[in-house]
Parts: C-alpha cells; structure tokens; sequence
C-alpha cells in the first residue's frame, strides 16, 4: 500500500507533464493561428497557462465544493455521517476532514482538498438514505483512503489541468470563428496544411485531457476500494454499498465534466460517449475485486 502512495506521489509529475504538453500544442495552434511570425502569444499562453493551473490548485477544492452545491455540517447536524467519518480519521490517525452534505437524490460521494491537513469529504442525501451503517462506513472509508492516498492531490491537480485546456480551446475557438483567425491571404500548401493541424489541436486537446483524466480516475478507484476495504476490514459492505450505488444511479442534478472524477460513481449522464471516457471503472468490476480479495483485506 505505501508503495502504491509513492507511486502515486511520483505518477502526479508524469500527469503534469501530460497535460503541460497538451497545453503546449495548444499554445502552438494558437501561436500559428494569431501569431504575427513571432513566439510571443506560445510564450503568454505558456505563462498564462501555469498561472491558471496554479490558481487553480489553490482553488479548486472550494470550487470543486461550490459546484457541487455541497454544504458543510457539524455534529448535531448529521451525527450519523459526521461520526462515522470521524471514527475513521481516528483510526487512520489522521486529521479530521470537514464534512460536506450535497442535497441530491443521486447515491455518490467525494474527496477533495490538496492534502489530509486541508481535506472534505462529502456525501450525497440519496447515499445516506439507501446505505446501511456498515455500507456507509465503506463508502466513506473510500473517500478516506484518497485522502491517504494523497489521490485528493492529484484530483485537484487534474481538474485545474482539465479546466486550463478548455479554458484556452474555448478562446481559440471562439476566436477562429468570429475572429477569422490570422486570415493569411497568402498561404501556400505547407500553410494550410499547418492551418489545418492547429485546428485539429484545438478540436483534440480537450479530448485527450478527457481519456487521461478517466485514466488516472480508474486507477484510483481501485487502489481506494482496496485502501478502504483495509482499513474496515469488512470489504463486502463495500461491495454492497457500490452494489446500491449501481443499481440506484442517476445522473446528478449539477454535473460538471471537469470534477466528474472525483465522485465515487460517475455522476454523468450514462450513453456512449460517457462510458468512452468514463472516470470510473464499471461497478461490477469493483465489486468483483472486492469479493474476490475479501479473504486478503
């Protein structure tokens, strides 16, 4: 398990240098598309780019909660969760997180924060309502060993990646459309074969920030069902709660794609293009794994 936490520790600058190379082709199509010849706006959007994601960082977990609409809770307000959670902080022996509440009939749960000494946890009203006690533990054991995991870090960082890329297609988009581009009269072949690769960057870019957002998503996931199926050692009421997590999922009242791997469950609307680049490995596979490894936690 420790060796599982470095890896994710040193996985989160390979993560970084994805997307910054994501971001650098992008900055390059905006560069060729706007550009007078020089390097100047590549530079910028650079700078620009890194300023965004380092605000981001800081941010993001107080945005990731405000999207959410999730609210904050003390004891007397929902014993139940809130001792819950802080039965397993004791036992990990690790800082107590803020509990958020998110009033929304969909069973799910999330985890945010850059580190365990600035954590929250939250739960969605339909998950308290179906799940037993000992199911509820498991889920929240879940959302406690990404905390743990340190996966809270990558997550933020992630999304901060996540909404950097769209933030910058979304202007050249927007550009290229009303602004018509750099509108050379003079292009050759080679330009416009070099037009036509800018306008690719820009369309593909968001979308291979999807797949490696979904890809560092499924990962974690596992690793957090094992870590919380460890630290319960009762790994099929996790398997049950995620069970009744399936069978009583709906899409979220207040879906954003950009945090839509931080919950337990994928919060979008399920249809094709949801499950290509899905966040989360499919609930039956979990399960199995849980099951499977019960004798082994």
């Amino acid at each position: 398990m420790y060796s599982a936490i470095a890896r994710n520790k040193r996985n989160t600058v390979f993560i970084i240098a994805i997307f910054f190379v994501i971001i650098g082709a992008l900055a390059l199509a905006v560069n060729y598309l706007y550009g007078d010849g020089s390097w100047g706006i590549f530079i910028g959007t650079l700078i620009g780019a890194t300023i965004y994601v380092i605000i981001q960082y800081f941010a993001a977990s107080s945005q990731a909660l405000a999207m959410s609409g999730a609210r904050q809770i003390e004891k007397r307000d929902n014993p139940r969760l809130y001792r819950i959670v802080e039965n397993l902080a004791i036992t990990e022996g690790m800082p107590m997180p803020k509990v958020y509440i998110v009033h929304d009939p969909s069973p799910n749960a999330f985890a945010t924060g850059r580190k365990p000494e600035t954590a929250s946890v939250a739960a969605t009203t339909g998950l308290l309502e179906i799940l037993t006690d000992s199911e509820l533990e498991g889920v929240m054991a879940h959302e406690i060993a990404h905390v743990k995991n340190y996966d809270i870090r990558v997550t933020m960082i992630v999304f901060g990646l996540v909404v950097a890329i769209g933030f910058i297609a979304d202007i050249a988009m927007r550009m290229m459309w009303f602004g018509g581009g750099r509108g050379r009269s003079n292009n050759n072949g080679g330009n416009i074969i070099f037009l036509v690769i800018g306008i690719a960057a820009l369309i593909i870019s968001p979308l291979v920030a999807a797949v490696v957002q979904a890809a560092v998503s499924r990962q974690r996931e596992y690793l957090a069902d094992a870590t919380g199926a460890m630290t319960t050692r009762h790994p099929e009421a996790l398997a049950s709660a995620l069970h009744k997590i399936g069978e009583y999922a709906r899409p979220m009242q207040r879906q954003n794609s950009t945090m839509a791997h931080m919950w337990l469950n994928d919060p979008m609307k399920p249809g094709f293009m949801d499950r290509l680049f899905s966040t989360h490995p499919p609930i039956a596979d979990r399960v199995q794994r849980l099951l499977n490894n019960a004798t082994k936690f």
